[in-house]
């Protein structure tokens, strides 16, 4: 019966913590996806000016584009030492990379083929 008893009280502690791990996971994306849209909406006005005046031979028009459309925040690991950001914004096929840590873009006219 104590064997019982301990099984059972076992078996409640570990639904509680997988639930509290659970709801903690759940709480913390969801600061994160908070924090990502306020970086995003912060950066977006840098990273259109800059691609606008990127030297390139195809030119980045976000202004005045037919389809345009902003990727987003992303981050690549070079290494476990190493992370860079970048900010992706497309405008009629034309893609442009801004770094919001250099304040630096780079553009392309190819978005699949890119490195």
């Amino acid at each position: 019966m104590t064997f019982q008893r301990i099984m059972v009280a076992l078996v409640i502690l570990l639904a509680a913590g997988l639930g509290g791990s659970f709801y903690m996971n759940w709480k913390t994306l969801n600061q994160l996806r908070t924090v990502k849209a306020f970086v995003e909406q912060a950066v977006f006005p840098d990273a259109v000016v800059a691609c606008e005046k990127a030297q390139s031979s195809t030119p980045f028009k976000w202004t005045g584009g037919k389809q345009t459309a902003a990727i987003g925040l992303n981050a690549v690991k070079l290494n476990k030492d190493t992370i860079i950001a970048s900010y992706t914004l497309v405008a009629d096929s034309v893609y442009c990379d801004y770094d919001p840590i250099k304040k630096k873009a780079d553009i392309g006219s190819n978005f699949l083929e890119r490195d």
